[in-house]
């Protein structure tokens, strides 16, 4: 299978036994969601995930989530509230609440401070939308377009607003670092809204002498506005489709989807469609018919990575989920490669891009065994990737973090090689003579990079037909 598998590690599937079952189905990329927990919450599932790992001698990228800045009503003076169509009601601090009636309180003050008159807010998962109707310093007046109940501490979302609040909270910040220091090899950024949001995580990264990729979610209308200038910055991408469901129209999600997908696949960024993939097995045995339509259009769109969230965490099939899922991808891979439309040419026409286009073309028409890439950053297996060829693509590195990462992409399989000997070429070359999975007489693409007499490293600029 090409596509890849996150799971979200949960209750569910904490315990070494269900880890292990997971990565035998197929999982490489497990999530920690940092909303649910802190560092210490997790010290006890990493070592079980390094345990299965070296079991396996499958390489395991672990994922943090970070929670980002939770957004959220305060408590109310009577939970449920009743709302009618046309009802009016105020919203601000907690300290105002007695002042108003009736009110929803928020104790985001940045946010309301970049609210004005017209502004749609919605509550209770976008079930109500409301229209700001007056602002009189840090209260609102709201008016309902339809009916429903508030609760306290329901989530509130302002489509379309680039409000003035840190995306990196303290808490992600003391998080991010633990984590760091606890071995996780990615994090995924919530609440995104500007290139500026990542370069801070970027930041608490580096002052800790590590690397890791950052994975921006857009959960925001003003990130997707952003996209562009978020790709040149973030090292992948997150289609988290339930707060994005909320920013925008609901009907305008499936092409919203595909969009970002292709502008990823174009710049030679992994991404993850994820939220509600198969949510109906979190008790249920098998997923409904449109959720299989909906994990296969995610392929077919040229997602890097699916994501199970509740499904796997809480659920009580994670196994069969996951077991779905594969299926349902690989049924949808055959339909694609049916199509005829692989590989696909890179839009930007620079030498870069070409290597891999060229590469995939010369697999293609040689029916090549696979693809073998010699890279350090992963760049190169990124681009090769992005062209979407039938083989497998060995992604060759001596450096351990650009391995983790490579399990983001679609058809990857990471390798661990030693820095010996010194040319690139070499090491591929004694990779696929030792490796007992090619066969004797078989021929095999491989790229690296050769540098010029007296130079001790280049980029790729080598391209070759390798038999066995």
């Amino acid at each position: 299978m090409h596509t890849k598998i996150i799971a979200t590690i949960g209750p569910a599937c904490n315990e070494r036994f269900m880890i292990k079952r997971l990565v035998e189905q197929g999982v490489r990329i497990f999530r920690l969601n940092f909303s649910h927990g802190s560092a210490g919450d997790f010290e006890h599932i990493v070592r079980n995930l390094r345990s299965v790992e070296n079991e396996l001698q499958h390489g395991i990228t672990i994922m943090q989530d970070l929670s980002g800045p939770k957004i959220r009503a305060g408590e109310l003076k009577e939970s449920p509230l009743s709302i009618n169509v046309g009802d009016e009601l105020f919203m601000g601090p907690s300290d105002q609440m007695d002042r108003h009636d009736p009110y929803l309180p928020f104790d985001h003050r940045e946010i309301i401070k970049d609210l004005k008159v017209g502004d749609e807010v919605r509550v209770s998962d976008g079930g109500l939308s409301f229209e700001i109707l007056e602002k009189s310093g840090q209260v609102l007046k709201l008016r309902s377009e339809n009916s429903g109940i508030i609760t306290s501490r329901k989530g509130i979302n302002f489509p379309g607003l680039k409000a003035s609040i840190a995306a990196l909270t303290t808490k992600d910040r003391e998080d991010l670092a633990a984590g760091l220091d606890m071995g996780i090899d990615a994090v995924a950024m919530s609440f995104v809204q500007c290139p500026e949001d990542v370069s801070s995580a970027k930041h608490v990264i580096e002052k800790k002498g590590r690397w890791i990729p950052v994975i921006a979610k857009l959960e925001r209308q003003v990130a997707v506005n952003r996209l562009e200038e978020i790709l040149r910055i973030a090292d992948g991408i997150m289609v988290a489709r339930g707060d994005l469901g909320l920013e925008c129209p609901l009907s305008s999600l499936p092409t919203l989807q595909k969009r970002i997908i292709a502008a990823c696949n174009q710049a030679a960024k992994p991404v993850i469609v994820a939220t509600q993939m198969l949510l109906s097995m979190v008790s249920n045995p098998m997923p409904t018919r449109a959720e299989t339509t909906d994990v296969a259009n995610a392929v077919l769109d040229g997602t890097d990575c699916l994501m199970l969230s509740e499904e796997t965490a809480i659920g009580e099939y994670p196994v069969q989920a996951v077991g779905y899922m594969r299926e349902i991808a690989e049924e949808a891979e055959k339909f694609f490669f049916e199509l005829g439309t692989s590989p696909l040419e890179p839009k930007k026409q620079v030498s870069e891009n070409f290597i891999g286009y060229n590469a995939c073309l010369l697999a293609d028409k040689i029916g090549s065994k696979a693809l073998v890439a010699h890279t350090d950053s992963g760049a190169t297996v990124r681009l090769i990737s992005s062209c979407r060829p039938r083989q497998t693509i060995f992604g060759l590195s001596p450096r351990w973090d650009t391995q983790k990462f490579m399990n983001f992409s679609w058809g990857v399989v990471p390798v661990h090689i030693s820095e010996e000997p010194q040319d690139h070429l070499q090491r591929t070359e004694k990779f696929v003579e030792n490796f007992s999975g090619f066969l004797s007489g078989e021929d095999l693409v491989i790229t690296s990079g050769h540098p010029k007499p007296g130079v001790e490293s280049s980029p790729t600029n080598l391209l070759k037909i390798y038999r066995k």
